[in-house]
């Protein structure tokens, strides 16, 4: 529901601490005369202190402030579905910020309603996929309350943020030499704006804070393994440790060594092509690691068919349909796939990358007996010149009518 006409008393801003709902802060009260809260929600920011964020809302007029450790929902309800999805969207981005936000739409409809605001506020703006997800999933969850997106309304650019923050005293994370808009939480980090926007230019290495530079990684490589169960990575290095704390301790590991860095030219749900520059080491590595496992585990009908059904899920969660009744029919055969997926794999991390260069598993189908080419191998050559032979027959008899037509 849009607030524009309408009279709001009391309004929950999501609140990043960033450059957009920083200003929001003193633009929301001065347009709609209403009460301000705040909501913000520990999904795994790297970068940022939430609790400065919560005193800082505080001092520029909030009367309320919520700061809550979502962290343990996010990894186990929503990044566990982006894995057993092998979810890169367009096989590039691993959709870190696009399953963080039904996520924290539904705690703002939870809070609004706890605390009888009439309306939920984002920095959104008109030209992203964020707006979308938040308008879509508050929308569902509570059609009632109403939505205020001031960056759509006041179409202001970035430089002009920067200029309102300062001539309104609201102390604002960057600046006009580094003008980058990040978003972080524990699948990834996206960064936006500035040089970014210009495709035909390398990205800076100023805006790496979670991956080293490749070049500038150490030159010995590291092992990792991971122990998968029905789909989930279970530990890490023999060590098993809850899912988020796991994932915060690969994109340590991977990110030290250079992996993870995504330079990807996007098609956004909006019509927009938008350069995206993403650092996502542990996503990486467990996507990587989680397709090959389930790739081993299963029939080549399963792994042809698979990916047409992840490709869907992607695109519904990075469209931010994640509340659409197809999201649970997708992940009733997601979910039943990766019953199998248990094992371990093992990934050899170096200089920017990660391959996978062993995987053990009781579901797999290899048998060694069969496949190899030693004496002792049990597989009967002769049985493959009748298979052949019927395998091909259709495209013999296709190129015979053919030639046939030709002589005539």
């Amino acid at each position: 529901m849009n607030a524009k006409e309408t009279k709001i008393k009391k309004a929950l801003l999501l609140y990043s601490g960033g450059l957009d709902t920083s200003i929001l802060l003193k633009w929301v009260p001065e347009k709609y005369g209403c009460e301000l809260i705040t909501l913000t929600l520990d999904v795994g920011q790297n970068s940022k202190d939430l609790e400065k964020i919560k005193d800082k809302a505080l001092k520029l007029g909030a009367k309320k402030a919520f700061v809550i450790d979502v962290k343990k929902e996010f990894a186990d309800n929503y990044i566990t579905k982006a894995i057993k999805a092998n979810a890169l969207y367009e096989d590039s981005y691993p959709v870190s910020t696009a399953i963080a936000r039904p996520l924290q739409a539904k705690w703002a409809v939870k809070i609004a309603e706890e605390e009888n605001a009439d309306a939920i506020v984002h920095g959104c703006s008109g030209k992203g996929n964020d707006q979308i997800r938040f308008d879509v999933t508050i929308a569902t969850l509570n059609p009632e309350i109403k939505i205020i997106a001031p960056v759509r309304e006041w179409n202001m650019t970035r430089d002009e943020s920067i200029e309102y923050a300062k001539n309104n005293g609201i102390s604002i994370p960057v600046n006009h030499s580094k003008p980058y808009s990040i978003d972080e939480n524990l699948w990834g980090k996206s960064s936006e704006c500035g040089v970014i926007e210009f495709p035909d230019k390398e990205v800076p290495c100023d805006v790496l804070t979670w991956v080293t530079n490749p070049t500038d990684a150490q030159n010995e490589p590291e092992y990792v393994i991971l122990e998968f169960e029905k789909g989930i990575p279970a530990s890490l290095n023999g060590e098993k440790m809850e899912l988020w704390k796991l994932i915060m301790k690969l994109n340590e590991i991977a990110g030290k060594h250079g992996v993870g860095l995504i330079d990807h030219m996007e098609d956004r749900i909006v019509g927009l092509k938008s350069r995206e520059f993403y650092e996502c080491p542990a996503a990486i590595v467990i996507l990587k690691a989680h397709k090959d496992l389930e790739k081993y585990v299963s029939t080549i009908h399963e792994n042809q068919f698979k990916p047409l059904i992840d490709q869907k899920w992607t695109y519904m969660a990075y469209a931010g349909l994640w509340l659409d009744p197809l999201m649970e029919d997708l992940e009733s055969f997601i979910d039943k796939m990766n019953e199998k997926v248990t094992g371990k794999v093992k990934i050899k991390i170096f200089k920017g990358n990660a391959f996978i260069v062993g995987r053990e598993s009781k579901y797999a189908l290899y048998d060694l007996k069969l496949a190899t080419y030693e004496k002792n191998h049990t597989f009967n050559q002769k049985n493959s010149v009748g298979f052949i032979e019927l395998f091909g027959l259709q495209t013999k008899m296709a190129n015979q009518v053919k030639t046939n037509e030709n002589l005539e």
